[in-house]
């Protein structure tokens, strides 16, 4: 009965370590960004940390919100399929005309 649980386990998993790997890559990309621009303008530099600072947390709100539902949909019950019709009754053959 809960043999769908082992590959549900093996998705989430996988797709958690994308979400993850996706959202360190989109932070160091951030912050690289935003120290070249410190680098480049100094006097920017307020501007540039505060902007950094939100953006990284929409990236982290996105990224548990993800993982929230990668793990939902993973422990969710399987939906049971509608049983198929009983067969109808086979109509009497129809006796030959004497």
């Amino acid at each position: 009965m809960f043999d769908y649980l082992g590959l549900s386990y093996i998705g989430a998993g996988f797709g958690a370590g994308l979400i993850v790997t996706g959202a360190a890559l989109g932070i160091g990309r951030l912050a690289s960004s935003a120290i070249e621009g410190m680098a480049r303008q100094p006097e920017l530099s307020g501007d540039l940390r505060t902007a950094m600072i939100i953006a990284a947390a929409l990236i982290e709100g996105f990224t548990f919100f993800a993982l929230v539902v990668t793990f939902m949909l993973a422990t969710k019950e399987p939906v049971a399929l509608p049983a198929a019709p009983a067969p109808a009754p086979a109509a009497p053959a129809a006796e030959a005309a004497h």
